[in-house]
């Protein structure tokens, strides 16, 4: 890797191998008995990636299959039923298996620790279980795929899935119910670490802002949760033993089961989207290399996103007879909520504004999600008016709009944050040069696939169908090319960065220039993260008025057994 390749302000220079460098977790142990019995939440974050990096490939092939299918008019791949599970399957796994925990349970566990000054988290068994939660899961989902499948889409609607579906309902069903504990106990495990494991110094005005987002989560994975775990226990139940809970000819409300599902799914979406604006800040103020714009109003607007998310469920029923005083209130809640959003795009704005800004991996994955985020949220306003969504539900204008946020926002975020605490979690540096390719390349090619559907869904395609008119078919295989950048893009990255865990150089301590405790330790980190126990004196994201070597947010530090 020649200089110029990497990142221009990235630490050039080797450092040696120090006793500190070879005590790092990494060092801790080599068998696999050592990772699959650790409770340091940096090797469990690692185990977290690992299992949700192979979900993400399965749901990818569900999707790589849906859109050569898709290719034609005709149904020349797959049948009507293979279609149907090939899709539910493609958002089980990409909805509970990847984008609900990617952040959360990789960056948060590995750095919420480092961030606020603790050792660990405050129940780190309790976080290797929910790693064995989260695969038990997992394996319940891949039954499912080998037990023939289930057609039911991620939305499990009744009574088609708790009466008549012939698919594998129960095991699917059984799969998600388990990943739901796994989420509970993780932000279990994050509200308390972060009420009581805070270093000194480390007020709530001074937490870096992927802790408030990190935060916010948790809360939303204790509170919501358990309602989806209730609902699918619900569903169970009538499948099994024929309770009249949701099918009206047993006697039951199909429309009970929207209200429950969504009352979950749709707080569900800031699960995705919270950890992901939470990197964005901290990848924004990097790259400006200033402090963030109004920190008070980027840490209130996810408190109040997290807030506010719990009254909107309503907007996904429009059309399902509730009453239409309920939907306006609804819609015009669906609206309110894009403001806190609206107000991060303005303050990550000012904060690059008159920034020392340097184009790299990172900065360009954050503006890729803030660019794929805001059309989603301006989609997602137009599907709040009730007119509007009464003519687009259930079309391609509501699957593009849902991927822009999910998938193209989270996911960009997700890479994003790889890149950026990369560094930090190996100790060496990549390609930066590949890093700013692989970003543009997921950004183009994923506006290549969805934006079409746009324009498919406002001309009335409807979703979920694989024999369509002649008339979509140039803006098919427009989305099914466009599928097919976006999955070089994803690939990529995974040849360069681990190009680099041989060959690439030591990262040291703080190759960014960045501030905050994690920077503070060196790359990878010690079991124990800290030396002794750092004491905060600045405010969050303290840079210095000229120059780019950033100043960490602690200068002292006390023993460890004071």
């Amino acid at each position: 890797m020649s200089p110029s390749q990497v990142n221009p302000r990235m630490s050039q220079e080797a450092v040696p191998d120090t006793p500190e460098e070879r005590r790092s977790y990494l060092a801790e142990g080599h068998s696999l008995r050592s990772w699959l019995l650790t409770t340091d939440h940096k090797r469990i974050a690692i185990l977290f990636m690992v299992a949700i990096t192979f979900f993400f490939f399965c749901g990818g092939v569900a999707a790589a299959l849906i859109r050569l299918d898709l290719l034609t008019p005709a149904p020349d791949l797959m049948s009507n039923d293979g279609y149907n599970r090939a899709f539910s399957l493609h958002g089980i796994i990409m909805v509970w298996f990847f984008l609900i925990p990617s952040i959360p349970t990789t960056f948060g566990n590995f750095l919420l620790p480092l961030m606020i000054g603790a050792k660990d988290l405050a129940f780190p068994r309790l976080n290797l279980a929910s790693w064995y939660i989260f695969v038990l899961g997992g394996l319940f989902t891949l039954i499912t795929v080998v037990a023939g499948g289930v057609d039911t889409g991620w939305t499990f609607y009744t009574p088609f899935s708790s009466t008549y579906s012939n698919g594998a309902v129960f095991l699917a069903i059984t799969a998600v119910f388990i990943s739901g504990f796994s989420s509970i106990l993780t932000g279990i495990n994050f509200i308390v670490t972060v009420h009581k494991l805070r270093c000194p110094g480390m007020t709530w005005g001074r937490l870096p802002l992927f802790v408030w987002s990190i935060y916010t989560t948790a809360i939303i994975f204790v509170l919501a949760t358990p309602v989806l775990t209730i609902t699918l226990v619900l569903v169970a139940l009538e499948r099994v033993f024929g309770l009249g809970i949701f099918d009206p000819a047993l006697g039951g409300d199909p429309i009970l089961f929207q209200h429950l599902f969504w009352f979950y799914s749709h707080p569900a979406v800031y699960i995705m989207v919270l950890p992901a604006m939470g990197v964005v800040s901290e990848l924004i103020t990097n790259a400006a290399h200033k402090q963030i714009f109004g920190y008070w109003f980027v840490a209130g607007s996810a408190i109040a996103i997290g807030v506010i998310g719990f009254m909107v469920w309503g907007h996904h029923m429009f059309v399902s007879g509730q009453s239409p005083y309920a939907s306006a209130i609804f819609s015009f809640l669906s609206i309110v909520v894009a403001v806190p959003s609206a107000i991060k795009v303005y303050n990550w704005t000012a904060t690059l504004h008159k920034g020392e800004i340097v184009i790299d991996g990172p900065l360009l994955y954050a503006l890729g999600f803030i660019g794929l985020f805001t059309i989603g949220g301006l989609t997602g306003v137009m599907l709040a008016m009730i007119a509007a969504d009464v003519h687009l539900t259930d079309t391609y204008f509501v699957v593009a709009h849902f991927h822009f946020i999910m998938v193209g926002g989270s996911v960009s975020a997700y890479f994003g944050a790889l890149h950026f605490w990369w560094p930090k979690i190996t100790g060496r540096l990549y390609n930066d040069m590949w890093a700013r390719l692989a970003a543009l390349l997921i950004f183009f090619g994923f506006v290549m696939t969805f934006a079409p559907q746009f324009v498919m869904g406002y001309e009335g395609m409807p979703r979920r169908y694989h024999v369509y008119p002649q008339v979509f078919q140039p803006l098919m295989v427009m989305s099914s090319v466009g599928s097919s950048v976006l999955a070089v893009a994803y690939v990529l990255p995974f040849f360069y960065l681990f190009w680099s865990l041989r060959y690439g150089k030591p990262a040291g301590p703080n190759p960014w220039g960045a501030t905050g405790l994690e920077w503070t330790t060196p790359s990878p980190p010690p079991k124990d993260n800290f030396e002794t126990v750092p004491v905060v004196d600045k405010e969050a994201y303290c840079y210095p008025e000229q120059g780019r070597a950033g100043e960490p947010q602690t200068q002292q530090a006390e023993s460890v057994d004071a």
